[in-house]
């Protein structure tokens, strides 16, 4: 079993044997949420896609404004969980066992940092490059760990690459962040050659053994065979990082999806409406009137406040309830699959819903289109430059990658994966700037 005092550590990934003098009375944790605040990676999130094309005139949620959501419900979720689960093992009381929903707060502001332009879409064309594309006669060129690397790409798996690879110029240790934030964000923690059932893994091979030492020094379960695809269980935090994604993302896609007018006030209201009983719903609809609320957008608002608000504290209970399964690492599924009956079958049909009229609608649709399209030109362009640094063509786009990305490098496989970087790296509006200059559509005016 996994023991708390073990699995909240401050250790910092790069400076073990370091304790640096600090100038203020910031914890470790703390220092880890600003550190991403203030990063130039977290930054890039306010022009990615999350659902919607951005810009338009009507604000809906890009990654950044998704991830401070998210990170605002995991700060709940864990302050929540401390402050239950303290009463019931007080030795924990006085330990950093009660931080951890800065811990958990900090890990959802990463969770979303690895993932490339144009969200899914974005992510399948990086894939399918390799398993479909030009790229597919690259395997016999790379080790098959890279292949499987490459051939399933995940942005979670990404996120742990930004945060802990020694990019050039960066410090040993990446983001030189605390162990128990790096493990909260690991979704899947597995291996490219043994993925979830969907595909997921939470580490590419180059970053495995950094992933390794991480868990081992905070006592995670490991699950696999000597011999096998390294395989964990999850870092007990992870399932309250993805608790706060998931009550945010399907959420707050309801109320984007009536500010563009995909679903109407009713149909939003029926939703949110039922996730609660009669007497539940009745007080809401009177707190309403109360409050004077008249602008259909606000009773949106107050109603899907009331739902975050149910989702929170339904999944606080999950979790103490199977804290035992939880440790044990046998827990199975997320914590939204056991919430109360009501919620959860509110949740699922809100899900199915979202599934066939909001990502399955026209500009959802059309900037899913348009951004694999982009990412895969661009993946043509720069892959092929990095097979055949020597050529012409070749040298003017390399001298566009940024110098942290090893470009240069006499490995194939690193100038490869430098690619990678660089392009998941890029932004929506970055990405379509460098696909129109390369395929001659938009010339730069001077």
């Amino acid at each position: 079993m996994m023991n708390w005092q073990q699995l909240i550590s401050n250790k910092r990934l790069g400076q073990e044997d370091r304790h640096p003098k600090r100038h203020d009375d910031r914890t470790e944790f703390k220092r880890d949420y600003d550190r991403l605040i203030f990063s130039a990676p977290f930054r890039r999130l306010q022009n990615k896609t999350q659902v919607f094309p951005l810009p338009g005139s009507v604000f809906v949620h890009n990654r950044l404004t998704h991830s401070l959501e998210v990170s605002s419900v995991g700060m709940s979720l864990g302050n929540d969980v401390a402050r239950n689960l303290i009463k019931q093992h007080p030795e924990l009381n006085d330990t950093l066992f009660s931080e951890i929903g800065q811990i958990v707060a900090t890990a959802c502001l990463a969770h979303d940092m690895g993932n490339p332009p144009f969200g899914h879409s974005g992510e399948k064309a990086i894939q399918t490059f390799f398993t479909e594309g030009p790229g597919s006669d690259l395997q016999r060129e790379v080790s098959h760990h890279f292949w499987d690397d490459i051939t399933h790409f995940e942005g979670n798996a990404n996120a742990f690459r930004l945060l802990t690879h020694q990019f050039k110029g960066r410090r040993a240790g990446g983001f030189v962040m605390t162990y128990s934030m790096l493990a909260s964000i690991v979704k899947y923690p597995y291996s490219s050659s043994a993925p979830s059932k969907k595909g997921k893994f939470g580490f590419f091979h180059e970053e495995k053994d950094t992933f390794r030492k991480v868990a081992d020094e905070l006592g995670i379960i490991c699950i696999s065979e000597p011999g096998e695809p390294l395989r964990y269980a999850r870092h007990p935090l992870v399932y309250l990082v993805e608790a706060a994604d998931d009550i945010c993302y399907e959420i707050m896609d309801l109320e984007d999806a009536h500010k563009l007018k995909i679903l109407s006030f009713e149909e939003t209201t029926n939703i949110l409406l039922s996730f609660f009983g009669d007497d539940i719903r009745q007080s809401i609809l009177n707190r309403i009137v109360e409050e004077g609320l008249t602008d259909n957008n606000e009773k949106i608002v107050y109603m899907r406040a009331c739902v975050i608000g149910l989702l929170e504290s339904e999944c606080v209970k999950v979790f103490c309830n199977n804290e035992q399964d939880i440790l044990n690492g046998t827990f199975e599924g997320s914590l939204i699959d056991h919430i109360s009956p009501a919620p959860c079958k509110a949740y699922k049909d809100c899900a199915s819903m979202s599934a066939k009229r909001i990502y399955k609608s026209r500009p959802v649709l059309d900037v899913e289109l348009s951004g694999y399209k982009i990412m895969e030109t661009l993946m043509a362009h720069f892959i092929e430059a990095a097979r055949h640094p020597e050529r012409f063509y070749s040298k003017q786009l390399i001298s566009r990658v940024s110098s942290q990305y090893d470009i240069d490098s006499p490995n194939l496989e690193t100038r490869l994966m430098a690619v990678i970087d660089y392009i998941s790296g890029m932004t929506d509006v970055y990405a379509l700037d460098v696909y129109q200059k390369i395929c001659g559509i938009s010339l730069p005016i001077v």
